[in-house]
């Protein structure tokens, strides 16, 4: 029986890998045999995850701690980890942040920073993978995890900053995926709903916020864990290689209506 998403030896780099969704993202591609480099800032939760990810699934890992704001950071982040494996098959760019204030609140650098790391970063460190290993290799998969808020607005949780980085985002994976195409490279973009992470805990547990759910999911319920670990499978393996420059909400059914 033919499994669509063995990923035995392949190499994925997960940036945002210390919690949360990356960390997710990262067990299902382990899962299926794919080594992983994590990549986050803080080198004590990174090293955790790897240890973990490598005795769990037995696959190689290696933890490097990059700062995604640096060109510096992030092209010495890439080549250790093709002097590792020789290879990189795989780009989850996942690392980000997220303003919430009112617009006429929010300061310049506010602004600014939100940008820089979550769509610069993306961008700096697709350009580092490309340039190093998928376009010498012709071939890869970059998914770019943006938001549902990248693809509308919102009245719930202000945070003008963090729609106008994930819709670059958006716009950046057609960019990237029109340029790449005809280098064997895919590039999408993951646009999740509300998941618990440390980054969302406690908006997403307010009452209020609860309540706005409800009627504002038409499956009434927030994302549970392992929910964007197939689609990210999918994007990530072989048998997505005519699916490129898509922008996939997984959102129950948020931008549907």
């Amino acid at each position: 029986m033919k499994n669509y998403f063995d990923l035995k030896g392949q190499v994925a780099i997960v940036t945002g890998c210390s919690t949360g969704l990356g960390v997710q993202m990262a067990e299902a591609l382990a899962s299926q045999g794919c080594n992983i480099v994590v990549v986050a800032r803080r080198q004590n939760l990174i090293e955790e995850v790897a240890s973990k990810i490598k005795e769990t699934f037995g696959v190689e890992t290696l933890a490097i701690p990059c700062d995604i704001t640096s060109t510096e950071n992030v092209e010495a982040m890439v080549q250790a980890a093709y002097d590792k494996f020789g290879r990189i098959d795989i780009l989850i760019n996942n690392a980000g942040t997220g303003a919430v204030a009112p617009a006429v609140d929010i300061t310049d650098d506010q602004f600014y920073n939100e940008l820089n790391i979550d769509l610069f970063g993306s961008f700096r460190v697709a350009r580092a993978v490309a340039k190093k290993a998928m376009i010498p290799a012709g071939y890869g998969r970059v998914i770019n995890i943006a938001s549902m808020y990248g693809l509308v607005g919102n009245k719930a949780a202000t945070c003008a900053p963090y729609h106008a980085a994930k819709g670059g985002v958006v716009n950046m994976t057609r960019a990237l995926a029109a340029e790449w195409a005809n280098q064997g490279i895919t590039v999408n973009s993951i646009c999740p709903g509300y998941f618990w992470t440390p980054l969302t805990a406690e908006t997403l547990d307010s009452e209020y916020f609860q309540a706005y759910m409800k009627s504002a999911v038409p499956a009434e319920r927030y994302g549970k864990e392992g929910e964007l670990d197939t689609c990210t499978l999918f994007l990530a393996s072989p048998a997505s290689s005519y699916v490129t420059g898509q922008n996939i909400a997984v959102d129950g059914g948020y931008t549907a209506i």
